[in-house]
């Protein structure tokens, strides 16, 4: 499949969509009505146009209405083998079949397989990230250290006494990990290998790995989706998968950008188990034009550009302005929020800011926790203080340096 021409695959695509569309109508009920009577009229990428695009917030509006799932997944609870929570909230089916997420094909690309330990650092805490790559991992035949997040001693030394081969999990927590190995004076001697995802992994961190031996590659994956694309030459733009089509288009539109400019991601999973048609991701990137030196021969993309509203991710996290919201309103003496985000020693680092009388920050440092699930520093300003330029999201990274 990764080496098909692109007559191929066009081939396989016009088969392929009227199924999708048809199964969608029958077993996706929010999408009654909204797709074409003629399942057949919708055979290629470019017909997809003429189909609405859904957006995280009609899913989380409709899932608060009808929950858990709101009727957008084919599946029901009695079918799901796990059931996720991810913020907004929005609900996520997940089952256990071999590479349910796809994220088997990135790892085989990295080169893991059966010999390898992965200690996989993502959450396994009701958002989907650790079971997802651990379902990868088992597809690929490698042995899984459940790890998740946190005890960075206790992971040190279970990576330096299993062996651990490769790292899976954000950008940033890796550098922890390994500045806590050199104070423990245990060498992670046998880590050759790091598939990261949930923050951009920055051309400078990227280089600290390799001079420590250690080979990065990166995925774009979403709890609704799980993989988009993905790495399989250093540097290079990420290749699509097989199991999805993906459209950049006008942000706050479903019309397709001018080829190379960047526009919102929308991704439609080729799966009749459970189809998910034109959803946004809110995520910005561009597609690539040629084709990935490794000889896959799918569309590429060039990975995260920021989002497409003021939404930023923080260490894996998204943080989105009705979350800011909630801060102020559990406060009646906080006038106005505003978050920073910032690079410090190659990590991501949040302030944030409140309008407020008050001078004690502790209550506002446990809010920011629960509605967050972040810590971050906590500044008091003075009414008036903060600029009214409408922003209550201020991401000042530079991912142009990646």
């Amino acid at each position: 499949m990764e080496t098909r021409s692109a007559d191929e695959r066009a081939a396989d695509l016009a088969r392929q969509l009227p199924n999708l569309i048809s199964c969608a109508k029958t077993s996706v009920p929010a999408l009654d009505g909204l797709l074409p009577e003629d399942s057949d009229s919708i055979r290629s990428v470019e017909d997809l146009v003429r189909l609405p695009v859904l957006r995280k917030s009609e899913l989380v509006r409709r899932q608060s209405e009808n929950p858990p799932f709101g009727g957008f997944w084919a599946l029901s609870l009695s079918d799901a083998d796990y059931v996720f929570q991810s913020p907004g909230p929005i609900y996520e089916a997940g089952r256990i079949a071999h590479d349910w997420w796809r994220l088997g094909r990135f790892l085989f690309a990295c080169g893991i397989g059966r010999g390898d330990i992965v200690q996989n650092c993502f959450s396994y805490h009701l958002t989907p990230g650790g079971i997802m790559f651990e379902n990868g991992a088992r597809a690929v035949g490698a042995t899984v250290l459940p790890a998740g997040t946190g005890n960075t001693e206790i992971q040190v030394r279970a990576a330096s006494d299993i062996g651990a081969t490769a790292y899976a999990g954000t950008p940033d927590y890796l550098k922890i990990i390994l500045e806590k190995s050199d104070e423990m004076k245990l060498e992670l001697t046998r880590l050759r290998n790091a598939v990261l995802s949930g923050g951009a992994l920055f051309s400078s961190l990227r280089q600290g790995y390799e001079d420590r031996g250690i080979a990065c590659r990166q995925c774009y994956a979403t709890a609704e989706i799980g993989n988009i694309a993905y790495e399989t030459v250093a540097g290079e733009p990420m290749v699509v998968d097989e199991g999805v089509i993906v459209e950049i288009v006008t942000p706050g539109t479903g019309i397709p950008v001018e080829p190379g400019a960047v526009g919102e991601v929308v991704v439609t999973v080729l799966s009749e188990e459970n189809p998910i048609i034109r959803l946004a991701t809110g995520d910005l990137s561009s597609l690539v034009p040629g084709q990935s030196p490794c000889g896959r021969t799918n569309a590429r993309i060039s990975g995260w550009k920021g989002r497409a509203d003021q939404t930023a991710k923080v260490k894996g996290m998204f943080v989105r302005p009705e979350q800011v919201a909630d801060i102020v309103s559990r406060h009646p003496e906080v006038h106005s929020a505003r978050i920073v985000v910032v690079r410090e020693n190659e990590m991501d680092s949040m302030t944030v800011k409140l309008e407020t009388e008050s001078t004690d920050p502790s209550p506002y440092s446990l809010t920011v926790r629960e509605i967050l699930k972040l810590s971050g520093k906590i500044v008091l300003c003075r009414k008036g203080e903060l600029p009214k330029d409408g922003k209550v999201i201020d991401d000042r990274r530079d991912y142009g340096d990646r």
